[in-house]
């Protein structure tokens, strides 16, 4: 069931801009879009909408071929999975899986069915007859999500629900979740700041700044070509470097973004390359992180975890031009062609 989003505009009393503005978004049958941006941006905003907790001032959302700009909450067919868990600490899970179904006097033995089959997808068998007081932040998570995907509304929407994980357990839960969705063939519109996650989980991600989408589209496009500064630098980590044109041999008229990766690193020479001087060397394992100076401007540069250096030495750089993104340095945004 596809989500159609119209020309919505919200503005919350006493702030001069817009929470969203005039946002259009198709999200097709069965896919995951990722709303990720900044703080402030209006990713939540623009969800809380879409499951009508939040009324907008104009604009229109369709779910399916529906209007359900005007719809309450409860009538729209949706699933949601919030920051919290929310679920009922006096409930076992199995109770709490099922409490949607039971809301709407579905069949006990068909609630027991769905519940079975949702734990088992989940992980969830073996601590059905437990409380949630019992269980790991990361079973409480599948709990959440258990009981959103049980109801099979045919569209799911999640505020950020990994947020609350330590790191080890969102980067496990991260992989589960997307496993998940692609079985169930729900489409699911998610909502997170951490760029990584956006990446890993969505099909196509939507980059929101200022109540506006700076761009949209398949993760690794819009990692390897950002429609503007603004998109390069929150995307990634580290962030797209941006350097001034004559830094790498180019007219003033244009800023040049590269990725850290992008940057071939050596102890010697070469004719195509270029001096800088590393000022910080930080190991990650999987590779080296150098902050280095390049006639006067600071960038990341990562070089194999092998190569030896150390801080004020100098190493040589050299830039594929076909990894070069060229932009407006007025506006920040991307220049077709140079």
């Amino acid at each position: 069931m596809k989500i159609t989003i119209s020309d919505l505009v919200k503005t919350y009393p006493g702030q001069a801009r817009r929470a969203t503005d005039d946002v259009s978004l198709e999200v097709a049958d069965g896919e995951f879009l990722v709303l990720v941006g900044p703080s402030g941006c209006g990713k939540t905003t623009l969800l809380r909408m879409v499951a009508g907790l939040e009324t907008p001032d104009s604009g229109t959302i369709h779910i399916g071929e529906r209007d359900v700009t005007g719809v309450a909450a409860r009538h729209r067919g949706i699933s949601m999975v919030f920051q919290s868990y929310a679920i009922f600490p006096h409930m076992k899970v199995r109770d709490n899986i099922g409490f949607g179904l039971a809301m709407r006097k579905v069949d006990p033995a068909e609630i027991r069915r769905r519940v079975d089959q949702a734990a088992e997808l989940l992980q969830l068998t073996e601590v059905l007859d437990r409380f949630p007081a019992q269980l790991s932040g990361g079973q409480r998570q599948r709990v959440a999500v258990a009981r959103a995907v049980v109801v099979d509304s045919g569209v799911l929407l999640m505020d950020e629900p990994l947020s609350n994980l330590d790191a080890l357990l969102r980067l496990q839960f991260r992989a589960e979740l997307k496993k998940i969705v692609r079985e169930i063939g729900t489409t699911t519109l998610y909502v997170t700041h951490d760029q990584a996650e956006a990446m890993s989980l969505g099909d196509r991600v939507a980059v929101m700044r200022d109540g506006r989408i700076a761009q949209l589209g398949p993760p690794l496009e819009v990692y390897d070509a950002p429609a503007d500064q603004f998109v390069g630098g929150f995307l990634g980590s580290p962030p797209m470097n941006f350097l001034p044109g004559p830094a790498l041999g180019h007219a003033p008229d244009v800023l040049i973004g590269v990725r850290a990766e992008k940057v071939a690193v050596d102890a010697e020479r070469a004719d195509d390359t270029v001096p800088a001087t590393v000022e910080v060397v930080e190991p990650t394992g999987a590779s080296m992180l150098l902050t280095v100076l390049l006639d006067g401007h600071r960038l990341k540069v990562s070089a194999p975890p092998t190569f030896e250096t150390s801080p004020e030495q100098q190493i040589w750089l050299r830039f594929d031009p076909a990894s070069l993104r060229f932009y407006d340095p007025e506006t920040g945004l991307a220049l077709l062609t140079r």
